[in-house]
């Protein structure tokens, strides 16, 4: 029979930091575990610093890797999955509300002209389609058909910065994300307003949503509220409790 008892605080500590380490260790290279001969792997603080030690070097591995000319791969309308998966880091219900005539997305950091964007600017800008697979951490995938303005775009429009090295993203349901400065200009990354062929529904981002197909999908920011440039790797709601941060596929 199963123990349902709720865990103690220490035995709740103890079996988050186990996860962690569990996903640190999965998310390693071939080469970086090869690091870790020789470290204990029960030996607490040590561990965690090997860990996010080598998971940081994978970051710069795949960052080396990547390449701002080379696109995901893309899909036919037909292959469209239908009903496509909800996924956040709370339950369908909890979707927020956003106050649509008052939205503004405030752009900030190092940009030469910082400015709070309506909806209706951001639907005046060059918008791209895209039919392209989001892939998540747990296993599953779906394809969607966005459509949207390119990140790329908008940042030109502020005069950002393109050689700081993170572009920071803060959203109404209180997540948070970030990307390398190469991807946030890749061609395939854009800022969704659409969802297949209609305005983004709420379940999916709405307003605004981050739609990058060169990554993981927890770097897919919902809700998007805020987008910042800067130097500083602002981290990310999921990234700062152990996932890999560059997260590239």
């Amino acid at each position: 029979m199963a123990d349902n008892r709720p865990l103690e605080p220490d035995q709740r500590k103890q079996l988050i930091n186990l996860q962690r380490r569990m996903l640190l260790r999965g998310g390693l290279t071939l080469g970086a575990v090869s690091m870790l001969t020789g470290c204990n792997l029960q030996d607490g603080d040590s561990v965690d610093r090997a860990l996010w030690a080598m998971s940081r070097w994978n970051d710069r591995v795949q960052a080396w890797l990547f390449s701002g000319d080379k696109l995901a791969q893309t899909y036919r309308p037909d292959q469209i999955t239908r009903p496509f998966r909800f996924n956040a880091f709370y339950p369908e219900y909890n979707v927020p509300e956003i106050d649509v005539p008052n939205y503004r997305l405030e752009v900030s950091g190092k940009v030469a002209k910082p400015a709070s964007w309506t909806l209706e600017q951001l639907q005046r800008l060059p918008q791209d389609d895209q039919i392209t697979r989001l892939i998540c951490i747990e296993g599953w995938s779906a394809i969607g058909h966005w459509r949207g303005v390119p990140l790329r775009t908008l940042l030109q429009q502020v005069g950002a910065d393109t050689h700081a090295r993170y572009v920071g993203f803060k959203c109404d349901d209180r997540y948070y994300s970030s990307l390398d400065m190469a991807t946030a200009l890749h061609p395939q990354t854009i800022l969704a307003l659409e969802f297949d062929g209609k305005p983004l529904p709420p379940d999916y981002g709405y307003p605004l949503r981050l739609r990058v197909p060169t990554k993981l999908g927890f770097k897919n920011a919902k809700h998007i509220a805020a987008i910042f440039v800067t130097d500083q790797n602002p981290g990310g709601y999921w990234e700062d409790q152990g996932y890999n941060w560059f997260s590239g596929i």
